[in-house]
């Protein structure tokens, strides 16, 4: 019978970002005789051999194939796009192998839809795809955008809240061949990954573009991320994001979005008469944000962007924005009454450009209910009701 690779056992450990402890608590490892870290620490050197079922729970917690771990050498890490996330280095070791488990995943799941999609005579070659690969002018780009997306700042700005607000941008973006993905954890809130982490993901391809965003951010800022994303897919740039302005990239897509969701005919509706009254710039911004049906802080970041605050104020108020946003998490949790069944808040989280692909996917064969429920999210037995089969 084949063993697991003592050296890949290591190998997937340390990528999951986590200790011998650590990993040796989750698995329930120990005996009368030995720490559980001694045990995982004997995997690991060869000395023991672990059972199949530790095997199989090994490569559950750590987020690989079981086939990974039989193999005669940790497989080769491709490169998944630019990360233009800041601060990586300081960022907890565990949340950055949660963060790469989820993008390893939504490569996996792009695959299979790219796939079906040109299997099944369907795919089209997208071509927004680069179209703003130069950088062009900011007010450009976002003409260029809302006329392609047909998006119309007006029709956002009627939507009852910012959920709907995120639903119409949503609705004219996958309309064009854009599939959208709310995913803020591996399966389980135990493993949420915060925004200062992970904000957003983009897979720049012609045939089947995603864009994933974390849905641990405010309602109100998803529409931000969306577009953010979207036009890194314009630009041809696959990666990463979390909320920096340090890279050119992120700089000039952050600019791009926030014009579209606040322009400049709308910004200046903005009045701040007094620049050094820290308390009146938190005033007007919060009003204008429930006006507009953006965030406080996209307001606050073209305020910055436009000269008429400072940087430092601009980082204080998106810091206390942030602030009452985990304030409010606290004091009004979610109830779970009223979000609605499992079926219905997971086929929202997917989007329905992509249950539509996978659900004509199955019905004409091309894929199999155990590759639908990997790019569903779902167990094999319950992609049908998923997708209305």
């Amino acid at each position: 019978m084949a063993k697991p690779n003592p050296e890949i056992l290591k190998w997937a450990r340390e990528n999951s970002g986590l200790s011998l402890d650590e990993a040796a608590k989750k698995l329930n490892l120990k005996s009368s005789k030995q720490s559980g870290a001694s045990i995982l620490s004997a995997y690991e050197s060869g000395e023991k051999v672990p059972t199949n079922k530790k095997v199989g729970e090994i490569a559950k917690l750590y987020h690989r194939p079981l086939l990974t771990f039989y193999l005669s050498r940790p497989p080769v890490i491709q490169k998944k796009g630019e990360d233009y996330r800041t601060a990586i280095d300081s960022m907890p070791i565990e949340a950055n192998g949660n963060v790469d488990a989820i993008v390893r995943d939504i490569f996996v799941r792009q695959s299979i839809v790219r796939e079906a999609l040109i299997d099944s005579d369907d795919a089209e070659s997208k071509d927004y795809v680069g179209q703003l690969k130069g950088l062009p002018e900011v007010d450009v780009a976002c003409s260029y955008i809302k006329k392609r997306f047909n998006i119309s700042t007006s029709e956002f700005r009627i939507q009852l809240n910012a959920h709907d607000a995120m639903g119409y941008l949503r609705k004219q973006v996958e309309d064009q061949g854009v599939f959208i993905l709310l995913i803020g954890n591996l399966g389980s809130h135990h493993s949420s990954v915060s925004t200062s982490y992970f904000r957003g993901f983009a897979i720049a391809d012609n045939i089947a573009p995603f864009i994933v965003i974390n849905d641990n951010d405010s309602k109100m800022a998803w529409s931000f991320t969306l577009l953010h994303e979207l036009a890194h897919i314009l630009i041809g740039e696959t990666g990463i994001s979390n909320s920096g302005i340090e890279h050119k990239i992120e700089k000039y897509c952050n600019d791009v979005a926030s014009n579209i969701l606040l322009p400049a005919e709308d910004l200046s509706t903005v009045r701040i008469e007094d620049s050094s009254d820290f308390e009146e710039i938190l005033g007007v911004i919060h009003e204008r944000s429930a006006f507009y049906n953006v965030s406080a802080s996209l307001i606050a970041y073209r305020l910055f962007r436009d000269g008429k605050i400072s940087f430092a104020d601009w980082e204080k108020a998106s810091s206390h924005f942030k602030e009452l946003w985990l304030q409010s998490k606290v004091k009004k949790p979610d109830d779970k009454k009223s979000s609605g069944t499992f079926y219905v808040t997971k086929r929202h989280k997917t989007g329905s450009a992509l249950l539509k692909v996978v659900k004509n996917s199955i019905l004409e064969g091309v894929i199999t209910e155990t590759k639908a429920g990997k790019v569903l999210g779902v167990s094999p037995g319950n992609v049908a009701r998923m997708v209305g089969l």
